[in-house]
């Protein structure tokens, strides 16, 4: 007779959350929350929740909250059952991004410093000018301004000056840069940095059109022109980056999980 293999014990997650009950549901892991007083939210149920074991839980008008809560569990694909009691965060793990990505320029500094070339079209007039032909343009992959090589004015109550001389104009695109950088010097007169991108913004908008809701208790989706990828925001990444990578390629949807297996 052949012995009985021992079944694995159920995986355990972790995530950091923002936990709400109200008169309409019991305590449930929210990702994303309403600013309003208190705060609104909804998401997965959390079971064998107690708030006796959270310091400093808020409850107004019927409403229990509390944020930064460190849960682990058990998952079935609707609720996340607590194998350990909950925490509050002290700080970012090291495997979360503590920011969003960055907007400075990927193109070295002109010899001598970015400057302003036709202080005639270093204007607003200009600037909208260049991003309208940037974004009219079927290889464009994205348009941001950095204004972190100048000193930005203010006012004498410190208040920021609104100056287009003192900003970078920043356009990528996937094919001829030379072709549309003389397009955009051709109306835009101040810093410029043009860079190549991997993928046109369309290409990736057209993705985030086809994820937009695909997936249970998803928080979001959105482009990212700065790389030239998508952000998927799901609950628990349970073979959905390596779904990603085989549809669009590696790469191009990064797959952010809001619970997280424990190693």
């Amino acid at each position: 007779m052949q012995p009985t293999a021992t079944p694995e014990p159920p995986r355990e997650y972790t995530g950091t959350f923002t936990v709400l009950e109200n008169a309409e549901h019991g305590p449930q892991l929210c990702t994303t929350v309403m600013e309003s007083y208190p705060p609104q939210c909804g998401g997965p149920d959390v079971a064998g929740w107690s708030w006796d074991d959270i310091e400093g839980a808020e409850s107004v008008d019927g409403v229990t909250w509390a944020e930064g809560i460190t849960v682990t569990g058990t998952w079935d694909g609707e609720t996340l059952t607590l194998t350990q009691p909950p925490q509050r965060r002290s700080d970012t793990p090291a495997d979360e991004p503590a920011d969003g990505p960055g907007f400075g320029s990927p193109c070295e500094p002109p010899a001598g410093g970015w400057a302003v070339v036709d202080a005639a079209t270093a204007t607003d007039a200009g600037m909208q000018a260049a991003m309208d032909y940037a974004s009219a343009q079927p290889d464009h992959g994205g348009t941001w301004v950095d204004t972190t090589p100048f000193e930005q004015p203010v006012d004498p109550s410190g208040a920021p000056i609104h100056d287009p001389t003192k900003w970078v104009l920043n356009v990528s695109f996937t094919g001829d840069l030379e072709r549309h950088e003389a397009a955009l010097r051709a109306v835009w007169g101040g810093a410029l940095c043009v860079s190549r991108a991997e993928r046109a913004e369309r290409d990736l908008r057209a993705i985030q059109d086809e994820l937009a809701g695909s997936y249970p208790h998803m928080s979001g989706v959105g482009v990212d022109i700065h790389d030239s990828t998508v952000s998927l925001n799901v609950f628990v990444d349970d073979g959905i980056q390596a779904e990603m990578d085989e549809r669009y390629g590696p790469g191009v949807v990064r797959v952010w999980a809001a619970l997280r297996p424990v190693e």
